[in-house]
């Protein structure tokens, strides 16, 4: 059973601090938070721990990442609309997979981490 909600078979979506707990940025650890957007969005700041597979590659059929693989997945891009996809494709797949509402933009604005790509203070691009 899937610790997510879930309407009618498809993805779930979950807020930010959902996300951020279900992920360990919380305390608790279990689910993989999977940052679908671009390669220069992700360099410019991205959440602590999150693996990166670009919706473009995803919907190319690239694998999940090998530290995402038969987890649960909790989808994040800028705003909430490319890991709505993004969760679609990975629920279609056979993937437990949420997706987060607002996104990178909400998880800043929460005062949630967000690191660059050297791993310091990021910026949500």
């Amino acid at each position: 059973m899937s610790i997510f909600r879930r309407a009618r078979g498809g993805p779930g979506r979950v807020s930010v601090q959902e996300a951020a707990a279900r992920t360990g940025h919380g305390g608790a650890d279990g689910a993989v938070l999977v940052d679908v957007r671009e390669p220069y969005e992700w360099q410019a700041g991205h959440a602590p721990r999150a693996v990166h597979l670009p919706l473009s590659a995803l919907a190319a059929g690239a694998e999940l990442p090998a530290l995402a693989q038969a987890r649960p997945l909790v989808v994040i891009c800028r705003s909430g609309n490319r890991s709505q996809r993004a969760a679609e494709l990975l629920v279609a797949r056979g993937c437990d997979a949420v997706d987060v509402i607002g996104g990178m933009q909400d998880w800043a604005g929460a005062g949630l981490p967000v690191v660059d790509g050297r791993g310091r203070n990021g910026i949500v691009a």
